[in-house]
């Protein structure tokens, strides 16, 4: 009988999965910025961004207020490896005249409350951080500051609303000459979360249910638009009783739920709690057992007044009238108290109706917190998800079968969610000092890691420094007075000219520059259909050969290249070879190259000082299998230039930035002191990777670069390069997140083997981890590859680490490149200069950020100069066939 009269508040699965689907509906609606305003559940940011890690310290004051008494709080959080806190605590009523005042009284209440308790504890002479756990809606835009946005649970404090209720508290305090700190402003169920949190790191979602019910829970920022930033995570205040404020309930809701939401001191606001929460359903049952005997369905039809009157029955009476180990007899007693005097069979069915509300409770519950788990399981992209979450409340404490019929429920809707409830001890205290904690934790740590990160900062006067320096170093390497001590060698190329479009014919070209070699056919068309067609062919030069003797090595080149020949069928035809060279050489004429020095982990012996092309010559008589005529020896930065040039006649300057750094660009032959003749261009390598060997720039480096260089094979050498290079930044970053596991600011303090291991940070991981489409979650798993457990806050401290090196790289490079610039336009004599720089390199081309700061730089340093970028494809082998191209034709001018 009571099941038909009662069947509207049973709910079948397929019911609340269709609540869980309105639920997440509504969730995704409070994140967005447009959608908010409208939204019903407000998805409040709290700004807790992070959860306990263990290294928490220190004695806090908390205060909370939102029940039927206010306390205060001392908690001492140790560090002892055992993450374990001490809690003291005093409770306080809170009176009809507080909860129902004006917010001036309310707040003197709590500061008179809280300075009791500061004496009671002999802490009036300490300064302690406080956690404000106020467990009423707020908006926040900092963690220490909130906006009552509507009272809830009975309290009507006048004047509070739309004002930061911090700032009411520090003027109380203030007044009362308490010696506190308020770092924190926290809602009860963010407090259950962290202080489940401090207990167990999976802990991510905070629940309460009693006499309110509300839920919280770590979103990821990159989905909260109420907020700026997307790095890391933060703690939601759902705000969930507002759950169907907008009607998206009332299919569900019953006549009882109306009629007891008119009843209330809010009607038409917290639907959802009002469904669910303790403060209510005592009400609910009262109503319908009111109903029930009007009908004449129990006790005889005989109403008592107990029974028309509000509130008269509580939770409290509901959870023990479902003690059903103690049979009837509860029942029979609680009723009998009521002046209800039942038969056996009435006390069956009020035991019933009992259940079937306190149920339904379960089960609504359920359904939105399967709602928040099923989207952190999505967020996290897992497909079985480990979870805990924190509760608190009495319906789930006191209630004899709920906390069971909660569990069940949200596992039967949620089966790929392994899910742990724990039980929190003093939840928003305890968690409001843990917030604190965690906050005081992080607010030391970004000092910290302010100052590690601050001298890879540069302003722009150290920028112009740096370009100015720069512009004396290029003078000095043209200069034939000073050219023999300047680090900034200025190597001429004897490349004099750039493409006409009248270049023709077919050429070989070989790229040695890095770990692979490759041999390239470049077959060039001239006059309307002018084009370039490219066959190579990749070889890897193993580490054994880069670092054994040059005769293996050019030995190993020629192999290379018989073996392209034989694949190409051309081993008999004579052709142009164009030789790139990536390394330092001093060159006498376009064909004769001398190694200044190996640099990019080539090691290879009795080369440096002699002739690569006599080299690769030799190398060729000794195979005596093909004869090739080599023309030019270019650097890969020349012919990046050049291949541009191709296409836009105004580039005339190269840039290489990706395993090295280097430029070059086209000097008027009268600034050439080194070079016979004063008509004319040629390009100069500016080998500028040096710059600052002489110290220059030693006031900029940071003790990473010095590990960094003390570390690599050329110790003292190539220190501009070694801070804006591909080859390097991997390993600069690796040093940092050393020196900062080492402080305790990363991995937990704890050094993992692979973090040991020199080289094994490379710089695609940069590029990778400062990608803007990679979620942290992505950049975790980046980690993990390297062996490094990170936690979501390590993540961004790592990923905040690369962007502050490779910016200061790309800004580096910015203020040489700026010195170039200038340089040019101060030859042409003009007030206002248009040109364009050839780029290759795979950090300019690969990594998110380079390219645009680089740009941004020279702008700012060189604000006279119109800089036009253009990316070289593959210009160290098409390159070499256009410089080849271009000798040949300037040759054959000069014959006739």
């Amino acid at each position: 009988q009571v099941d038909r009269y009662l069947h509207q508040l049973r709910l079948s699965d397929d019911v609340l999965l269709d609540v869980m689907t309105r639920f997440q509906a509504e969730m995704v609606k409070g994140l967005g910025r447009d959608t908010n305003p409208t939204a019903t559940v407000k998805m409040l940011p709290s700004f807790v961004r992070s959860l306990p890690d263990g290294s928490e310290k220190g004695d806090f004051l908390a205060v909370d207020l939102g029940g039927s008494q206010f306390r205060a709080h001392q908690v001492k959080v140790f560090d002892d490896g055992k993450q374990s806190s001490q809690l003291e605590s005093k409770f306080y009523p809170t009176p009809k005249e507080v909860t129902q005042g004006n917010g001036a009284e309310l707040f003197d209440y709590i500061a008179d409350c809280l300075s009791d308790f500061m004496e009671t504890k002999n802490l009036k002479h300490k300064k302690l951080p406080l956690g404000f756990t106020f467990s009423f809606p707020c908006k926040q835009t900092k963690l220490e500051e909130g906006v009552l946005l509507a009272w809830t649970k009975h309290f009507r404090v006048r004047g509070v609303q739309d004002t930061d209720v911090v700032s009411s508290l520090r003027k109380a305090l203030q007044k009362h000459k308490a010696n506190v700190d308020v770092l924190a402003l926290v809602n009860d169920t963010v407090g259950t979360m962290m202080t489940c949190g401090y207990d167990d790191q999976r802990c991510e979602v905070g629940l309460i249910i009693g006499t309110g019910t509300n839920a919280c829970y770590m979103e990821e920022m990159r989905h909260i638009s109420l907020v700026e930033g997307d790095e890391g995570r933060m703690c939601i205040n759902t705000e969930w009783g507002a759950f169907g404020d907008d009607g998206a309930l009332d299919d569900l809701r019953t006549d009882f739920d109306r009629e007891l939401d008119l009843g209330s001191l809010n009607p038409g606001k917290q639907l959802f709690e009002k469904m669910i929460s303790s403060l209510y359903l005592g009400e609910l049952v009262r109503l319908i057992l009111l109903k029930m005997t009007k009908e004449g369905l129990l006790f005889n039809g005989k109403v008592s007044t107990a029974l028309l009157t509000k509130d008269k029955i509580e939770m409290k009476h509901v959870s023990a009238m479902e003690k059903y180990k103690e049979g009837l007899s509860n029942t029979k007693e609680i009723l009998t108290e009521l002046n209800l005097f039942p038969t056996e069979e009435d006390c069956v069915a009020v035991q019933h109706v009992c259940t079937i509300v306190s149920f339904r409770s379960a089960n609504l519950c359920a359904a939105a917190l399967a709602a928040i788990l099923t989207r952190l399981r999505e967020n996290k992209k897992l497909l079985r998800m480990r979870t805990t979450v924190g509760i608190d409340g009495g319906l789930y404490k006191t209630h004899p079968k709920y906390a069971k019929r909660l569990h069940k429920v949200v596992r039967r809707l949620v089966p790929t969610c392994d899910v742990r409830f724990v039980l929190s001890e003093s939840g928003s205290g305890r968690g409001a000092a843990v917030v604190t904690a965690v906050a005081h934790r992080l607010a030391a740590q970004r000092q910290r890691l302010d100052a590690v990160l601050a001298p890879f900062l540069l302003p722009h006067g150290i920028l112009q420094e740096v370009k100015d320096k720069m512009r004396a170093e290029l003078e000095y390497g043209l200069r034939r007075d000073t050219q023999a001590k300047a680090t900034v060698k200025m190597l001429p190329t004897y490349v004099c000219g750039t493409p006409d479009g009248t270049e023709k014919g077919k050429f070989l070209a070989l790229d040695l520059g890095g770990t692979n070699f490759r041999v390239l056919l470049v077959k060039i068309k001239s006059g309307r259909r002018r084009s370039v067609q490219m066959y190579n062919k990749i070889f890897a030069i193993p580490l054994e050969i880069m670092q054994g003797t040059g005769e293996e090595l050019f030995d190993h080149i020629v192999q290379c290249i018989a073996d392209f020949l034989d694949y190409m069928g051309i081993k008999g035809a004579r052709l142009p070879l164009g030789f790139t060279f990536s390394f330092p050489c001093r060159q006498a004429s376009i064909d004769k190259g001398t190694l200044v020095g190996w640099t990019k982990g080539f090691k290879a012996t009795d080369c440096e000082g002699e002739d690569v092309v006599d080299m690769l010559r030799e190398a060729i008589r000794r195979r005596n299998e093909f004869d090739l005529d080599i023309v030019a020896v270019v650097n890969d930065t020349v012919g990046t230039m050049m291949t541009c040039g191709y296409e836009d006649p105004n580039c005339e300057i190269g840039l290489i930035a990706g395993t090295g750094s280097n430029v070059c660009y086209m000097e008027d032959m009268k600034n050439i002191e080194i070079v016979e003749g004063n008509e004319g261009k040629m390009c100069i390598n500016t080998e500028w990777g040096a710059f600052g060997d002489n110290g220059c720039i030693d006031h900029i480096r940071t003790k990473y670069d010095r590990e960094v260089d003390e570390g690599s094979l050329n110790p003292g050498k190539q220190r501009y390069e070694k801070m804006t290079s591909g080859m390097y930044l991997g390993e600069i970053v690796r040093q940092i997140l050393i020196d900062l596991t080492k402080q305790g600011l990363l991995f937990r303090g704890h050094i993992s083997e692979s973090l040991r291991k020199r080289g094994i940070f490379e710089t695609k991981f940069l590029s990778q981890i400062e990608s803007d489409r990679l979620a942290l979650l992505q950049v975790r798993r980046i980690l993990q590859q390297l062996g490094l457990d990170s936690t979501c806050d390590d993540s961004i401290i790592v990923k905040e680490v690369c962007g502050v090196v490779s910016r200061r790289a790309a800004r580096l490079c910015g203020a040489g490149l700026a010195a170039i610039v200038e340089k040019k336009r101060e030859n042409r004599g003009v007030e206002h200069l248009q040109i364009t720089v050839g780029v290759d390199g795979t950090l300019y081309k690969l990594h998110p950020h380079f390219s645009r700061v680089l740009q941004e730089t020279v702008k700012e340093l060189a604000p006279q100069c119109d800089v036009t970028f253009m990316l070289s494809e593959d210009g160290s082998g098409k390159g070499a066939a256009l410089i080849t191209a271009v000798a040949k034709r300037l040759h054959n001018v000069g014959q006739k």
